[in-house]
């Protein structure tokens, strides 16, 4: 309660604000929101991986019902061709530019018609003919064309004498593991709503990061970045596909110039599939040294991962091998396979995600061979210092993870024995992983307004894409404001609300609310004049720390019990329990729904998920949730996500993000309990029933003959 005898809002586990308008379908998404004079745009994309566009017959197309016309390369306007994103310049971002594919998928043409079907039709009849070049999509760590990634999150580690290290330990363990590539599915496809109004350029789209994309559109268009506003009120998902400017986005922005009407392009599934980037395919070669009694004395994590020649991208996968555990050697290595591919974009717990499924099976398979509990091995090694920068931790809580989840868990009831546990025909086993994401805030703009009617408008150019982003955000402004929920009016949404990081990296919620407190702070000061509104507003870019002393992450340790049917190769994830360490939480009921989606992501990418392309054509032919698999109720058990308390120094208000520390461990755990209750090692993802049943199978003909 504070000094105004008002209960924080701050702890209380409030529903999310918008919640009734979602469930009763009343929410307004960017497909649903009306436009007079509205056309629509249909994306024609390629079939090739590389070549060039030979012609494009248009005839029948152009002759259809309410057709109005159509864009290519050959009468598109100029874009810039030197726009960058996240990791530097991005030559897939000009589309229509020219004839040359340098992936399948990539946008070739746009029909606009008066109504959806019309496009839709039209795009159907157009007649595209390419001369297709020889082309490579094939990732693998061997590849010759493999280089060191992008330095852009700084240098891998190198301390200790690795090799020396290796050679004086008892146990080594150097395997390689692999994870696919693995495409997002938000529930809303892409799409964007684009129209120019005196020289401006206005635009509704699903994203999750409207100032950056206005800032990236801007130069795109050669344009100043305030005459570009981008809205996206509400956002049916996103997990990183949503981060950057989209061809929905592009493609309407050139249509509505060219055809001076606005324009809507709605992507389907399969397009989204096809020209929207998604997880990169990785390869993770992981040594690691231990003596006798579990100590660890060497660690080499080197993970490779495909990217497109069109631009930079970094899938950091090494990042557990450099906080986890204590070795007295440590070296991580990243490397980066350019393929003829459409660029990969963040999925939610980018490099984290597939690198911990390398680096805790790796250390499973420590614990495995030196017969010892691995939650043993992994209390043992914990680092009183960040392992390589030697620098103290602002604040950490795994251990506390680790042992009130074996309490939960009943860990210590566990026979270490794989292969022993059986139910009927069933093999049952359980395992643990560990995570670390790395927190922090990045700079954004929040002004408020104390208005005459006792309210205060807080803008902010937030985003939320069905996380509880606005509910976290009113419960920080009215303790910050001291004053009750109902008098904050919260607009988000909007690139004309200011520099704003968005939902992404873990940081959107962090960023927003110190910017929203310190805002406040500046507000209070103000407050004494009785003429009103007043209005304050606050850029944090000069009050982040961007070199502290301490490194700050947060943590997780997920449970997993699992069964498998060895006669047909079927995982079942039976139960899932994860303890977090994130801060102190600002509302425990969305963050444990966040956590719980987080770890049904890991579950799916560890049994389902696996983009396919055909070795020939290098076509991705799992471009629909027929062929891309993701985990459906049937799949998902009742899963426990709770928090240690934890309070983070290095935020003002004590928070930290916890967007992707929930997938990070879970595919690890479950690949760590398969091994449990099989005896046999899944390194490669989706464990899909016949990568399961053929090392079942083997390790059963194994002893059949002596051999294991």
């Amino acid at each position: 309660m504070n000094a105004n005898g008002i209960t924080a809002a701050v702890g209380e586990p409030r529903p999310r604000v918008e919640g009734r308008l979602k469930v009763t379908g009343s929410a307004a998404y960017v497909a649903d929101l009306p436009m007079p004079g509205l056309v629509y745009g249909w994306m024609v994309t390629a079939t090739v991986s590389r070549g060039r566009i030979r012609d494009i017959d248009a005839t029948d197309a152009l002759a259809m019902p309410g057709v109005l016309g159509m864009l290519d390369h050959r009468n598109a306007r100029r874009l810039n061709p030197d726009v960058a994103h996240h990791f530097g310049p991005d030559r897939s971002l000009p589309m229509l530019q020219h004839e040359v594919i340098e992936y399948a998928g990539r946008p070739v043409a746009l029909v606009v018609a008066e109504t959806p079907e019309q496009a839709r039709a039209a795009a159907s009849a157009l007649r595209v003919t390419y001369d297709a070049e020889p082309h490579e999509t094939a990732f693998s760590m061997n590849h010759p064309a493999i280089r060191p990634a992008s330095t852009l999150f700084g240098p891998e580690a190198n301390i200790g004498d690795l090799e020396a290290e290796l050679a004086a330990s008892t146990v080594v363990v150097d395997e390689v593991y692999h994870t696919p590539e693995e495409n997002h599915s938000a529930m809303e496809p892409h799409v964007a709503t684009a129209w120019w109004k005196d020289g401006d350029l206005y635009a509704l789209d699903s994203n999750q990061a409207p100032f950056s994309i206005s800032q990236v559109l801007a130069s795109l268009f050669f344009m100043d970045r305030e005459r570009v506003h981008i809205r996206a009120e509400h956002v049916g998902g996103g997990f990183g596909a949503k981060t950057i400017c989209g061809a929905q986005l592009i493609l309407a922005a050139m249509a509505a110039e060219h055809f001076e009407r606005p324009v809507r392009v709605a992507l389907t599934r399969q397009q989204v599939f096809l020209a929207i980037g998604s997880r990169p395919p990785t390869e993770q070669r992981v040594r690691i040294g231990a003596d006798a009694d579990g100590r660890l004395r060497a660690v080499h994590h080197h993970a490779a991962f495909a990217q497109s020649t069109l631009a930079e991208y970094i899938e950091w996968c090494t990042e557990q091998a450099r906080t986890l555990y204590a070795a007295p050697a440590i070296r991580t290595e990243l490397s980066a396979v350019p393929l003829d591919l459409l660029p990969p974009c963040t999925m939610r717990g980018p490099g984290a995600t597939p690198g911990s499924f390398a680096y805790e099976s790796a250390i499973d398979e420590v614990a495995e061979r030196l017969q010892m509990d691995p939650l043993q091995l992994r209390l043992l090694n914990q680092p009183a210092v960040s392992p390589v920068s030697g620098r103290p931790w602002s604040t950490r809580r795994l251990v506390t993870c680790f042992e009130e989840g074996a309490r939960r868990f009943g860990w210590a009831q566990r026979d270490p024995r794989p292969r022993v546990r059986r139910e009927g025909n069933l093999l049952v086993g359980t395992g643990v992983a560990a995570a670390a994401f790395v927190a922090g805030s990045f700079p954004a703009t929040a002004t408020i307004t104390a208005e005459a009617d006792g309210t205060f408008s807080v803008k902010i150019g937030a985003s939320d894409i069905g996380t509880g982003a606005r509910t976290a955000l009113i419960a920080v402004a009215a303790d910050a404001l001291g004053v009750g929920t109902e008098r904050i009016r919260l607009h988000i949404g909007d690139s004309d609300l200011g520099a704003n990081p968005g939902a992404g990296g873990s940081r959107g919620t962090t960023s927003c609310a110190f910017a929203i407190t310190e805002t406040a702070k500046a507000l209070r000061e103000k407050l004494g004049d009785p003429a009103r509104p007043v209005t304050a507003s606050v850029d944090t870019t000069p009050l982040i720390n961007w070199q502290p002393a301490e490194e700050r992450n947060t943590y997780s340790a997920v449970f997993a019990e699992v069964t498998v049917d060895p006669a047909t190769g079927e995982v079942r994830v039976r139960r899932l329990l994860g303890m977090f360490a994130v801060g102190r939480v600002i509302n425990a009921l969305l963050a444990r729904s966040q956590l719980i989606g987080g770890m049904i992501g890991g579950l799916s990418m560890a049994l389902h998920e696996e983009s396919v392309r055909d070795p020939l054509t290098g076509r991705l032919v799992t471009a629909d949730w027929a062929g891309y698999h993701i985990s459906a109720h049937a799949d998902v058990p009742n899963i426990e996500a709770d928090f240690v308390a934890d309070y983070e120094p290095q935020d003002p208000s004590g928070f930290n993000g916890l967007g992707e520390i929930g997938n990070t461990g879970t595919a690890a755990a479950i690949a760590n309990a398969v091994w449990h209750a099989t005896g046999t090692r899944q390194r490669t993802l989706p464990m899909s029933l016949g990568r399961v049943i053929e090392t079942v199978a083997s390790r059963d003909r194994q002893e059949a003959i002596g051999v294991a």
